[in-house]
């Protein structure tokens, strides 16, 4: 990673949210001594971090219980042990990323929706992400000014959605997004835009005026899928990022992944979806693991998936219940369990 420069005398500073950024813990001995625990206890790996590095904000820590290995927020990001153990039907591209691609950044899978990888870059490194072997320097969006992307969409009319993905689209600048969205008001058959993010959850202060004014400004609706996987990714913070989301006229969603050790039990889900909604958030998907390399030990076999989530159906309101999905290459759209 390039090292942040340093501001010179007289320019404009970064936006706080960059600043965090930069703050953000890298050393997972460092995130474990903050919580008081013992580095060879809790099974971190230092092979693990080489694999794939360990990134969390700060404010994201401090929603972590001190003194407990099995925090579900910990669990989250530490690199483990576990994660260096081969395990077979384990892939490093698990959902079919390569075989959709379609363009420079842009992957097509369902009728009707074109998904821009937007950046690699990413305010948390989520130890069961499903895309932490991507090849993210060859295969971004934003390469040469969106017009490879924007291009192919332009030329299919058939495209009425553009999903915007990563890494995270939103730990691009404001000015980077508009440059986007100002060339895709262009295309006369875009009816809707979708970001798929986790940045109003771990870094919320992301959510500032510039990207509330972005966001007022565009032509379509706007759907925000956020993820988070636990009750406590939610505080006052994630709350007040929320609601200037909810006033700039954006629907949230969420979607989370079932996993093993963080939210393997109807209460967890339960809790999920009722923090997520008294925050202005509709439970979305509940995926089942991806099945990426490095993963495995988060894995819920299918049975005990379907158990929770009919427990989960039988306990609340149906609109707080999220679909229990898989997705798998070349399906055209979620698979329900």
């Amino acid at each position: 990673m390039i090292p942040a420069a340093l501001t010179p005398p007289h320019a404009t500073p970064a936006p706080r949210w960059q600043q965090l950024w930069r703050d953000a813990v890298r050393d997972p001995r460092e995130l474990l001594a903050m919580l008081g625990l013992d580095a060879a206890a809790s099974g971190m790996s230092d092979a693990a971090a080489a694999q794939f590095a360990l990134r969390v904000p700060r404010g994201f820590v401090a929603r972590m219980r001190a003194g407990d290995p099995g925090d579900p927020l910990l669990r989250q990001v530490l690199p483990l042990d576990a994660e260096m153990q081969p395990t077979p039907g384990f892939a490093l591209d698990a959902v079919g990323d390569t075989l959709a691609r379609a363009g420079q950044g842009v992957i097509r899978k369902y009728r009707g929706r074109a998904l821009l990888v937007a950046t690699g870059s990413c305010a948390v490194n989520c130890r069961y992400c499903f895309r932490r072997h991507f090849p993210y320097g060859e295969e971004t969006a934003a390469a040469a000014g969106w017009r490879e992307a924007v291009g192919l969409i332009a030329a299919d009319p058939s495209i009425d959605e553009v999903i915007l993905s990563g890494g995270d689209p939103w730990s691009l600048s404001t000015p980077k997004l508009a440059e986007l969205t100002d060339a895709l008001a262009g295309v006369p058959h875009l009816r809707r835009l979708r970001v798929h993010t986790r940045l109003p959850v771990v870094l919320p202060e992301r959510v500032d005026e510039a990207l509330v004014a972005w966001l007022r400004a565009l032509p379509w609706p706007v759907t925000v899928v956020l993820h988070a996987n636990h009750a406590n990714e939610f505080d006052d913070t994630v709350d007040a990022a929320l609601a200037r989301l909810r006033a700039a006229g954006a629907t949230l969603l969420n979607q989370a992944v079932l996993l093993r050790g963080v939210n393997d039990s109807v209460d967890a889900l339960a809790a999920l979806s009722e923090r997520g909604f008294a925050a202005g958030v509709l439970p979305y998907y509940l995926h089942q693991l991806d099945r990426v390399q490095g993963a495995a030990h988060f894995e819920v076999d299918d049975a005990t998936a379907r158990e929770l989530h009919r427990a989960l159906a039988a306990r609340l309101s149906g609109y707080l219940v999220p679909r229990l999905v898989r997705e798998v290459a070349g399906d055209p759209g979620k698979r329900p369990l």
